[in-house]
Order: C-alpha cells, then sequence, then structure tokens
C-alpha cells in the first residue's frame, strides 16, 4: 500500500510538515527510520525538501524496548537539529551513555536521552516520533482536524486545572485511583510547531503522570505539602491491548493487575499476562547488570527496579479515525478508550528501562477537585465536555 493524497490533494506526509511540524524554509530536519518504515519516511523527506527544509535520512535497525540506538543516530540528534522525526517500526532507541551519566539542566531536571534533553530540557528542538507506523495507519489516521482535536484537548486541560485525583471504571473490571496533585496536563494534540514541543503521529491523546508513590505531593504552585502520596490504589483490567518488550498485541485474555500504593504487585490472566511479567521482571533485573558494567550510576539500579512496576501514566484517546487494531501508536490514541502505562513517567521523576502502555476499553473517568467537587469527563467511554 501506497501513501495517498487526501486533504484538497495533499498526502498525510504533506499535512504533517506543514500543518502539525511547520516545517521553515531553511530549517534543519532529521529522519530516523528502519527499512520497514522507509515509505513514510521517504515521503517524510521529499515533503520536507518541497517546503525547502535542509533535510537528513537515516536508517537502522529495528529497536525493542531494550536495545540502544545506533552511536550515528545519537550524534546527528546531537548535531541539534530544529525538527527530528523518529520514524521507528518498535522503537528509536535507548542513549546509553546518557543513561551512565544523565544530562542535567540547570534546574535540575535528568535526561536519559539526548532527544529527550534537547527537546523538553533546552527546548531547542521539535518532532514527532511514530513507534509502530504503518502506512495503512498513516493513510487513515494523520490527516484529520487538528483544530478541532486542540479545542478537545484545551478544553480537558480546563477540566484537569485544579484536579487532586481521577477514579477510573471501566466494564472489564478497572477500578483505580490516580493522585495527580501538582501533576499538569500534558497534550498530544498536533501542534509541534514551537521548539520544546512534539508527539507521536498519529497524534490525538492527552495524558498525566499520576503522582509517584511515597513523594511529597505539591499544590500547583509547586509548594510541597506535608503529607506523602500514596500513590494509585486498586485494579486496572487491560482489555484493549497492551505493549510488551517486542512488540504490541490485542488482549485475548484481560490481564489484571493489582495494584497498591503507586506499583503493580500481581499481574494474572493468560498468555499476554505472562507475556508482561516477563518483559517486567526483564526490567526489574536488567539494571543490575547496566550498573555492574557500568551503564548506570551506582545506586540507580535499585530505582529503576522499582519504577519497573509504578504506574507512569494515565491518557485518554482523542483521535476519531484510530481504533483498536493492536498497535499502540493508534490504539492510545482511540475514541472510547484510556491507557494506563507501567514503568516510566512523564515527570522525570519515576526512570526506569521501560514504559508499556495498556488499554482500556468504555471507562468512566471521574476527576475530584480540592474542594472536594467532582466532574465526569467520560462516561462509559463518550467525551462529556459539555
Amino acid at each position: 500500500m501506497s501513501l495517498i493524497k487526501k486533504d484538497k490533494n495533499r498526502t498525510p506526509a504533506q499535512v504533517v510538515v506543514q500543518d502539525v511540524v511547520k516545517i521553515k524554509k531553511g530549517e534543519r530536519v532529521l529522519i530516523i527510520a528502519n527499512p520497514a518504515t522507509s515509505e513514510i519516511a521517504q515521503d517524510l523527506y521529499s515533503a520536507s525538501c518541497e517546503i525547502g527544509g535542509q533535510t537528513t535520512l537515516m536508517f537502522q535497525p529495528d529497536k525493542t524496548s531494550f536495545d540502544n540506538a545506533n552511536p550515528e543516530v545519537l550524534a546527528a540528534l546531537a548535531s541539534r537539529p530544529d525538527v527530528y522525526f523518529s520514524i521507528s517500526n518498535i522503537k528509536l532507541g535507548k542513549d546509553p551513555q546518557a543513561t551512565a551519566n544523565p544530562y542535567v539542566t540547570e534546574d535540575g531536571q535528568k535526561f536519559t536521552h539526548i532527544a529527550d534533553y534537547l527537546m523538553d530540557g533546552l527546548k531547542v528542538m521539535r518532532g514527532a516520533w511514530t513507534p509502530g507506523i504503518t502506512v495503512d495507519m498513516m493513510n487513515r489516521t494523520a490527516a484529520i482536524d487538528y483544530k478541532e482535536l486542540q479545542s478537545r484537548c484545551a478544553r480537558l486541560d480546563e477540566l484537569f486545572k485544579n484536579a487532586v485525583s481521577v477514579h477510573v471504571k471501566a466494564p472489564a473490571g478497572t477500578d483505580l485511583i490516580i493522585p495527580i496533585n501538582g501533576r499538569a496536563l500534558m497534550f498530544d494534540d498536533g501542534d509541534f510547531s514551537k521548539p520544546g514541543t512534539g508527539g507521536n503521529i498519529p497524534a490525538g491523546e492527552v495524558f498525566i503522570s499520576p503522582v509517584v508513590g511515597g513523594s511529597q505531593l505539591k499544590s500547583a504552585d509547586g509548594k510541597v505539602l506535608e503529607q506523602q502520596s500514596d500513590g494509585c490504589e486498586g485494579v486496572i483490567v487491560y482489555d484493549g491491548s497492551m505493549t510488551f518488550s517486542d512488540g504490541d498485541s490485542i488482549i485475548e485474555t484481560p490481564i489484571t493487575c493489582k495494584v497498591e500504593k503507586g506499583y503493580v504487585t500481581d499481574i494474572s490472566g493468560g498468555a499476554e499476562a505472562r507475556r508482561l511479567l516477563k518483559t517486567v521482571l526483564e526490567a526489574e533485573l536488567r539494571p543490575f547488570v547496566l550498573e555492574k558494567e557500568g551503564k548506570l550510576p551506582q545506586g540507580q539500579a535499585a530505582v529503576y527496579k522499582k519504577n519497573a512496576r509504578n504506574i507512569g501514566e494515565l491518557g485518554i484517546g482523542l483521535n476519531p479515525a484510530a481504533t483498536i487494531t493492536g498497535n499502540m501508536l493508534e490504539d492510545e490514541k482511540a475514541f472510547h478508550t484510556c491507557h494506563f502505562a507501567i514503568g516510566e513517567n512523564y515527570d522525570n521523576d519515576a526512570p526506569s528501562l521501560i514504559h508499556l502502555d495498556g488499554v482500556v476499553r468504555d471507562p468512566t473517568i471521574t476527576l475530584t477537585y480540592a474542594d472536594g467537587t467532582s466532574r465526569t469527563i467520560l462516561q462509559d467511554g463518550s467525551l462529556q465536555l459539555e
């Protein structure tokens, strides 16, 4: 299948280059791909060159959650392009030097990958990443109404303001309380036009990092409160799809995860549950090997082991063209779903070797505010934004 023209005779790649990342003439653009994603990468290359971008296209082998990116790829990122695209069949790959010696910003934030450091830390780069992208997915989900998506994200941002916790329930059995006091809602809204912004193609979600179990709670203005967070409490039943170290799959037998004080304490179900547990166990054990080899700072392995079971994200799908296909890049954007990640979070206070997304169908999501009031934003999977 080849890329098709949509949206007034533009290809999806042209829509992404012109409307999402908004490449300008003369900007340096780096595209990193695998042989399996060459068609999409080459279309983005052509679309970028048409605009006048100074574009470089690189290929490396497929990378799993535990593999390192090729040194040449990391060196190219270190050259600080204005825009980067990671068009990966699975993952971009880790940054072993930054894992061993993280980049640190002036305000003390630590980053274990050069791409994250340049985009989220220094905010000198912008871009998009597409782990698991296919031509079919690009054709169906990339050329959407981004203004409408951005409007939904902005409305949800308003509703999340001053919320201290989230309650998620779903028909398959999910029932989880999530502390979010002091956390900010983040967007994958398809506006990656400013330095320091970026997200997925397909775009279409909002997401937030739960407060880590045992950490200090902070108020909305950043002041540390006296009490500590006990973390997420309850049960997650994944019944949509799940990410594993070697790829994604639709779930045939639901995976039940018991969560206590912010961490997964038990994983049960069928073959998918055993596959998830295998990935989590590997993420618990491998840091000690890396620490012994000098690839992690001393004492960091225990932190990575602990966070391999952390609940690192709650996300809500907002792309009307996305469906559950067994490919997490699309699945987590689907309407009528939410997703929870096990492992690393997006607030840089729970480092881990993994970030495993899993989809829950038809959730009811209720926000509770500091004044004790509440607001339901999804009812049985349907948005309640009016």
